[in-house]
């Protein structure tokens, strides 16, 4: 039996790491002035924030029902016997659903997993799915591993301008003034749901150590037993500089005494984050 592994750009896998690593990757629409583009495609990270800062109307989307189908088709049609199919969070978009509901097409071939992550969160799910199906085990027991740790996993996210929050309606445009004047950054997160404001802080340096702080709280407190060799912490950044990526991996690794990893931050969070937005997460590999 073999068993192909499909997500998509949310996760933060390059196709070039997804064809290094065997995994097939469904790019996520982005929308620019009514163009529909293709993050990883046709929609580089350079253009995506030049658009994104240079005033352009920048919206995020699923992927069109026979994007997803064909690429399934495809997988297929390659030799293999059936797929594990990981989009984003349910509670972040719809593209879980959408897929569900397909997947009812395809005989028992497709298994659609409500991961409950994104971004670095979600990668770390791919990967060890990877893994999983090189060892043999099937769709069907992958689907119910990767649910039953769905929530083994925190991210926390700082933002550095409340613009693009005050765009997508999560702040008023008063509280984005009052926000700018004051310097407030916000620390916001994502618990296997919606994106959630966590906290609010004056400067990016104090926003840096509640995000951390938040970080080891999880950790002291939702995962005290587990061994550190199973933990895997990420940086994920939205057009950082790579002296300020370089900095917020070495903070973790100091605090933490271990090796970070870092990616991109995905277009579907920095499209409401905006360039400059950090993450911080953590996640625990199986047994």
């Amino acid at each position: 039996m073999r068993t192909a592994i499909v997500t998509d750009t949310n996760s933060g896998i390059t196709k070039e790491e997804a064809k290094e690593e065997g995994i097939y990757l469904l790019p996520m629409p982005v929308i620019i002035d009514e163009e529909v583009c293709f993050e990883g495609a046709n929609l580089s990270q350079e253009r995506f924030y030049e658009c994104l800062t240079g005033g352009k109307d920048v919206t995020t989307s699923q992927p069109a029902p026979a994007d997803v189908m064909d690429l399934w088709d495809h997988v297929l049609e390659d030799g293999y016997d059936e797929l594990v199919h990981i989009p984003m969070s349910s509670g972040l978009s719809n593209s879980w659903e959408t897929a569900a509901g397909l997947s009812r097409d395809y005989d028992g071939k497709v298994m659609v997993v409500d991961n409950h992550r994104i971004s670095v969160t979600l990668r770390e799910s791919v990967l060890e799915a990877k893994r999983l199906a090189d060892s043999g085990m099937t769709a069907e027991k992958i689907k119910e591993e990767l649910e039953a740790a769905s929530y083994d996993a925190s991210i926390y996210i700082v933002v550095d301008t409340l613009e693009y929050l005050k765009k997508g309606g999560r702040i008023t445009p008063a509280v984005a003034a009052l926000g700018s004047v004051l310097n407030i950054k916000p620390v916001l997160t994502i618990q296997g749901g919606r994106l959630d404001t966590f906290a609010k802080v004056r400067g990016m340096k104090k926003a840096k150590t509640t995000a951390i702080e938040a970080l080891r709280h999880d950790i002291e407190t939702r995962f005290p037993d587990v061994e550190k060799s199973r933990m895997r912490l990420a940086v994920a950044g939205a057009a950082l500089p790579p002296e300020d990526a370089k900095s917020w991996c070495t903070a973790l690794s100091e605090e933490f005494q271990m090796d970070v990893s870092y990616s991109p931050l995905s277009f579907s969070v920095a499209t409401h984050t905006g360039p400059g937005a950090v993450g911080v997460a953590v996640t625990i590999a199986r047994k």
